[in-house]
C-alpha cells in the first residue's frame, strides 16, 4: 500500500534534517583535525561555523517567498543540490577562507531546505496534533546528531576529515529523489512581491553583527574594519525595524512579536540558545585539546547527548499536556542550564561515565526545551502568517546559535589572553561553560511571564473559549479559519 502524504512528508523533511544535523555534528568533532590540516587555530574555525549559520540567517527569509513563487518541490530540490555542492567544496578546501566560503554555500542550501520542509509540514498538520508531528519529524532527524559525533570521529581518526563532507552526496541524492517523487509543487496563488529593500537591510544587519562579532579578537581583519562591520549591522537593524513598521509585506514580519507566545518562543529561545549553541563548539575542543582524547573517543562521548535527546522526544508531548507550556519551559530552562554548567567540572580526573551521564541528562532537558520553544512560538499564529513566522523563527534561531558560538569562543580567548597561554588546556574552558549556562538560565524569567494557559490549544487539543470560532462565521479575509489547514 502506498504511503500517504501525511506519512511521507514528515519522512522527507526528516531526510533533509538528517543530512544537515549530521553534517554539523560531525564537523564539531573534526574541528581540531581540520584546523591542523588547513593551517589555522581551532578557535579560528568558529568563522566556518558562523559562516554557515550566517548564510542560514540571511537567506532563510527568502525561502518562504521562493516556495510561494516557484513551488515547494522546486525550492526544496534546488536547496538540496546547493547543499551538496557546498559539501564538495568543503571537502576540497585547502585554506581557512576557502573552507569558510564553502560552508557559506552549504548554508545557502540549508536556508532553503529545512524551512521549506517545515513550512510544508505546518500547512498539513492541525495545531492540536502539532506537538506529536514535531516530535515525529525530529525523531529520524535526531539520528543525524546521534550518528554524527562517533561517525565523524571515526572518519577523522582512521581515514580523513574530507569524507565527512563527501558522505552528504549519497544522502542528498536520496533526498532529491524523495522530493521530486512525493512533494507536490504547491505555490501561492498570489505571492507577495519580493521585498528587496527589506532583504538588503536585514541581510546587512545580520552579516554585520554576526560576522563582525565572530572575527572580533581573531586578528584576521583590521580592528577598524571590524568596528565598521558591527556598527553598520547595528544601523541596518535599526533601519529595518523602522522600515518594517510601514511595510505590510516586509520580508521579516516583526509584528509577530505582538503575540505573547511567539515573543516568548523567540526572545526566551535567544537566551537559552546562547548556552545550547556554545556547547557543540566548546565540548569537542575540551575533550580533544583539553583532555587529550582523539576525535573518535570525543565523538563517542558526545553521542550521549543525542541519545538523551531521542529519549525525550518520545515523552515530550505527554509532559507538555500534563504540566503546560509555562511551567515546563520555566523549570526545564533551569534544569537544562544546570547541565551546561556541570560541564565546567570536566577535567583530566573526571570518569568517562560521569561525563556520559551529565551529557545524556542534558540532552533530555535541552530536547524538551527545543520542542517546547519551537511549538509555543506557533500557538497563536494565523495560517496566513505561518510562512513568515516559520522564516522569522528559524532566522532568529540561527543568529542565536551563532551568538552562542561567538560568546563561547570569546570567553575562551579572553581566558587564554589573561593567563598568557599559547595553547588550549582543560582549565581554559570552565569559565565559558559557567557563563553560557547562567545566560541560558535567565530565559526562565521570560517563560514564567507567559499566561498560565499559553498554548492550551496545542497542549490539550482544545481552543480556549475566548478564541473558539463560530462554525457559522464566515472565513477570515484570507479564506481560512483560525484552525490551520482547515481548507487544505
Amino acid at each position: 500500500m502506498p504511503l500517504s502524504r501525511e506519512r511521507i512528508v514528515p519522512l522527507i523533511v526528516a531526510v533533509a534534517l538528517f543530512m544537515e544535523q549530521m553534517d554539523s555534528t560531525m564537523i564539531a568533532t573534526a574541528l581540531p583535525a581540520i584546523a591542523a590540516d588547513i593551517g589555522t587555530s581551532p578557535l579560528a574555525l568558529k568563522l566556518a561555523v558562523t559562516a554557515y549559520l550566517l548564510a542560514l540567517a540571511v537567506f532563510i527569509p527568502i525561502s518562504g517567498w521562493m516556495a510561494d513563487r516557484f513551488g515547494a518541490r522546486t525550492t526544496f530540490s534546488t536547496a538540496i543540490i546547493v547543499f551538496v555542492i557546498g559539501s564538495v567544496g568543503c571537502a576540497f578546501a585547502g585554506t581557512l577562507w576557502h573552507f569558510v566560503v564553502a560552508r557559506f554555500i552549504q548554508g545557502m542550501g540549508g536556508a532553503m531546505m529545512t524551512p521549506v520542509g517545515r513550512l510544508v509540514l505546518m500547512r498539513t498538520v492541525e495545531k492540536s496534533k502539532l506537538i506529536d508531528a514535531m516530535a515525529l519529524v525530529a525523531m529520524p532527524a535526531l539520528v543525524g546528531p546521534m550518528v554524527g559525533p562517533p561517525l565523524g570521529g571515526f572518519i577523522t581518526t582512521y581515514f580523513s576529515w574530507h569524507w565527512i563532507f563527501i558522505i552528504n552526496v549519497p544522502i542528498g541524492a536520496l533526498g532529491f529523489f524523495l522530493v521530486t517523487r512525493f512533494v507536490e509543487n504547491v505555490r501561492a496563488e498570489a505571492p507577495d512581491p519580493f521585498d528587496f529593500i527589506g532583504m538588503v537591510l536585514a541581510g546587512t544587519a545580520v552579516t554585520g553583527l554576526a560576522f563582525g562579532l565572530s572575527v572580533l579578537g581573531l586578528g584576521f581583519l583590521p580592528r577598524s574594519l571590524v568596528v565598521v562591520l558591527v556598527v553598520t549591522g547595528a544601523v541596518a537593524a535599526v533601519a529595518y525595524v523602522a522600515y518594517a513598521r510601514r511595510t505590510p509585506t516586509a520580508v521579516i514580519d516583526l509584528s509577530l512579536f505582538r503575540l505573547a507566545t511567539f515573543r516568548a518562543g523567540v526572545v526566551g529561545g535567544f537566551l537559552f540558545r546562547i548556552g545550547a549553541g556554545a556547547l557543540p563548539f566548546l565540548l569537542p575542543l575540551l575533550l580533544q585539546l583539553g583532555l587529550g582524547m582523539n576525535p573518535f573517543e570525543s565523538g563517542l562521548i558526545t553521542l550521549s547527548t543525542a541519545i538523551g535527546a531521542i529519549a525525550m522526544k518520545t515523552v515530550a508531548g505527554h509532559i507538555l499536556r500534563r504540566f503546560g507550556f509555562r511551567r515546563t519551559l520555566t523549570v526545564n530552562a533551569l534544569l537544562a542550564a544546570g547541565t551546561l554548567g556541570a560541564c565546567a567540572a570536566f577535567g583530566p580526573g573526571t570518569p568517562v561515565w560521569v561525563m556520559v551521564a551529565v551529557l545524556a541528562i542534558g540532552g533530555l532537558f535541552r530536547s524538551l526545551q527545543f520542542t517546547s520553544v519551537n511549538t509555543i512560538a506557533f500557538a497563536d499564529v494565523e495560517p496566513r502568517r505561518m510562512s513568515r513566522a516559520t522564516s522569522l523563527l528559524i532566522v532568529a534561531q540561527q543568529i542565536f546559535i551563532s551568538t552562542g558560538v561567538a560568546v563561547g569562543a570569546l570567553i575562551v580567548e579572553a581566558v587564554l589572553n589573561f593567563e598568557h597561554h599559547a595553547t588550549l588546556s582543560a582549565p581554559d574552558f570552565p569559565p565559558a561553560f559557567i557563563i553560557v549556562s547562567v545566560i541560558a538560565a535567565t530565559s526562565a524569567l521570560l517563560f514564567w511571564r507567559l499566561p498560565p494557559d499559553a498554548g492550551a490549544e496545542i497542549a490539550v487539543g482544545r481552543v480556549p473559549a475566548c478564541e473558539k470560532a463560530d462554525p457559522d462565521r464566515p472565513a477570515d479575509q484570507d479564506g481560512e479559519r483560525r484552525n490551520p489547514v482547515a481548507n487544505r
